[in-house]
């Protein structure tokens, strides 16, 4: 199966974990050999629930009972999409619309192209070594070169500002559309802002008339202590972009502006933004279960709790810092080769943990929300484990 893998599935990197899954439920995955691994990872983040959760599993089959894609969005009243955007927008308030789309990545091209059109300006204000996705849209805003030099000419037009540095704000001007940022920058480390740093980048889009895009899809849906990331950080973004753990493990995105700004795309001209299977009602069903299931328990308060346990546990000389908040967790080491070398052996010993984009020295702790006190003890235990193992 391995050599079928490396032949006909393409490959995203020359080293893939390469794991044969056979089944996997609550906080654990098991391949093909029985061996059972505790998820750290939570399939970077979108599994917000874990693996096979009843609520979101019943939800599925429900509504395929009933019926799947039927129409193109927008046309046909389902009420999957129809509950989904409610609850989205009830999150915020009743001045928020909502587009369903099939990914964060679709969900950004969405933002900037609203953004475009509502302020008639062009330019796009991003982050260094920000992550909004891989589409040529998402990566001419996605501030990592080495990423990006492949695949040049990307859509030009984007200018880009060091987060957190607040000399950089007077780039935003009257030219800029919009500034796009994620909540906590991902890929660069999980950088959270600072010194009320959001809110100041608020303040000076008002100032100028550009539109502020915050990108939600690691952030959102609970893992950072609050619903959505930027509640955190004192600030109130003119366009949302959310994706991964909406699902609860389905392939789902969304982008939710006010009313008056999404209305832009349905006329002048009308099918400003399409798509197929955006808001496909399975997935939305999915979705439905997987907000009400964390809106309705402790876990989005508990994802805080649990943090404490991991900075409690995870004292030890090879860790420098960890950063992020919530269950949005990165344990810092002194290079990548260590860190290759952690996550490469608490995986042998049935840990799940990962690499982030453009950090090398960072291991990644996402694991679902759902994961109890005992299973974060255990799997600290395994990495500590490791570290006195390269002590």
């Amino acid at each position: 199966m391995n050599a079928d893998f490396l032949k006909y599935q393409a490959q995203t990197s020359p080293y893939p974990l390469a794991i044969e899954i056979s089944k996997a439920k609550g906080s654990y995955i098991y391949d093909t050999n029985g061996k059972e691994y505790l998820d750290f990872v939570a399939g970077v983040s979108a599994n917000s629930l874990g693996h096979q959760h009843p609520e979101v599993t019943r939800a599925i089959k429900d509504q395929l009972d009933n019926y799947a894609h039927v129409m193109v969005y927008g046309e046909f009243i389902q009420k999957p999409q129809l509950e989904l955007c409610k609850l989205l927008s009830n999150t915020l308030s009743d001045s928020y619309s909502v587009y369903l789309t099939n990914s964060g990545t679709e969900a950004c091209e969405g933002a900037l192209k609203l953004a475009k059109r509502f302020t008639k300006r062009f330019e796009i204000i991003a982050a260094k070594n920000s992550y909004h996705g891989n589409t040529q849209g998402a990566m001419s805003v996605s501030g990592a070169e080495q990423q990006n030099r492949a695949f040049r000419p990307i859509i030009p037009g984007t200018k880009f500002i060091e987060f957190n540095n607040e000399s950089d704000l007077s780039k935003i001007t009257k030219q800029t559309a919009a500034v796009i940022l994620e909540t906590i920058q991902g890929g660069a480390g999980f950088i959270a802002p600072v010194n009320n740093y959001l809110y100041k980048v608020y303040k000076r889009c008002k100032e100028v008339g550009a539109l502020l895009i915050l990108d939600e899809i690691q952030t959102g849906i609970g893992r950072t202590g609050e619903f959505w990331g930027f509640e955190n950080y004192n600030v109130q973004p003119d366009i949302i972009i959310t994706g991964k753990g909406l699902g609860g493990g389905m392939p789902i995105g969304a982008f939710i502006a006010r009313r008056e700004i999404m209305s832009l795309l349905k006329e002048n001209p009308t099918l400003g933004h399409i798509t197929t299977f955006g808001g496909h009602p399975v997935i939305a069903a999915a979705s439905i279960a997987t907000i009400q299931a964390i809106k309705s328990s402790n876990l989005i308060a508990e994802s805080l709790e649990k943090e404490k346990i991991i900075r409690e546990q995870l004292q030890h000389p090879l860790i420098k810092e960890i950063r992020g908040k919530g269950l949005m967790l990165a344990v810092m080491v002194e290079s990548s080769e260590v860190a290759a070398k952690i996550i490469h052996r608490c995986l042998e010993k049935g840990l799940i943990l990962f690499f982030l984009l453009f950090e090398g020295r960072a291991i990644r702790i996402t694991p679902p929300l759902t994961i109890t006190d005992t299973e974060i003890i255990k799997g600290c235990s395994i990495l500590k484990e490791v570290l006195e193992e390269l002590s």
